[in-house]
Order: structure tokens, then sequence, then C-alpha cells
């Protein structure tokens, strides 16, 4: 609909806001990674708000959702940015780590996949510390889930192949 291809066909095949970038459309990219932040702290305001007691059940349907979509054959995003929305809704210190992670990581290795994935393992590491236990498991669930997603990320990682932000794939 944005002029910029089927994302399926372009870089990983994600549909994530990493991957839209690849496609020179830095606002629509930018417009992916907010909107699916928004989902999953939406979800989780909305529900705790109509249904009391149900925030975290609904941050888990928005990141299952996210992640296997049925309209796309299971085949979503990897998390990352739903997760972060889900958890500055359920608990804002724990969000504000997580964004610090993400960004400064971002910023300093300019490797998306491997500040994703630490800003997730962040999310159980922070509740935990803030003293939110009741959230420590499902953050661990879910960011064992941003690990799977990032699993072929993990070998190029390893390999010293994993692509960098900004520089050109040779």
């Amino acid at each position: 609909m944005a002029g910029a291809g089927d994302l399926r066909q372009i870089g990983s095949g994600n549909i994530g806001a990493t991957n839209v970038l690849r496609t020179g459309r830095k606002g629509l990219a930018a417009a992916t990674l907010l909107l699916d932040l928004a989902k999953g702290a939406a979800a989780v305001l909305l529900a705790g708000s109509l249904f009391p007691g149900t925030a975290v059940l609904a941050g888990l349907g928005a990141f299952i959702g996210h992640c296997y979509p049925v309209w796309l054959k299971f085949h979503g995003g990897k998390g990352v940015a739903t997760l972060m929305g889900i958890v500055v809704a359920l608990h804002w210190p724990s969000g504000l780590v997580y964004a610090a992670v993400w960004l400064g990581l971002l910023g300093i290795l300019r490797v998306s996949s491997l500040a994703g994935m630490s800003a997730a393992i962040s999310a159980p590491v922070s509740a935990a510390f803030f003293g939110r236990i009741d959230l420590v498991l499902m953050l661990l669930a879910l960011a064992l889930i941003v690990l799977w997603k990032h699993r072929d990320n993990i070998d190029r990682l390893l390999s010293g192949t994993e692509p960098r932000i900004g520089k050109k794939r040779e």
C-alpha cells in the first residue's frame, strides 16, 4: 500500500521496522516501529481498563498475534517493538530500561538484532530488579520467543555477517 513492495520479498522477508528500513523508506520504518509499539501498549491498556486483571493476558495475546499472525500464515514480526509497548504499559520503569538498552545498543553497535534481543532480555531482568515478580515469568517467555525469532540473526552474529544499520550490504 505504501509503495515499498511486498516486505516478505525484501531483505530478511520480515514485516518489521528494520526490514522496512531496508526499502529506504525511513518514515515508513518509523511508522511501522511506532504502530507495532502502540499495538502492544494499546492491548495492555485497553484490556486493563475494560476488564481489570486481564492486562498481562492481553499483552501476551498481542505479542503472539504479532509474531504468528493467522493472515500471514503465522510468519509475522520478531516482536521487539510490540514487546516494548507491552513492557511500557505494564510497568513503565522497566519500559524505560528496555528503551535505553535498545536505543543505546543500536546507537553504539548499529546492529538492530543485537539491540532488540538485548532489550527483550532486559525486560524480565528489570522487572525482577524493580520487584515486579508477577511479570517476570511472562516477560521471560516473551524474551525467549524474541530470541527464537532471531535465530538466523544469532547465526549471522556468530559468523560475523550480521548487517549493521546504515551500512549497505556488499
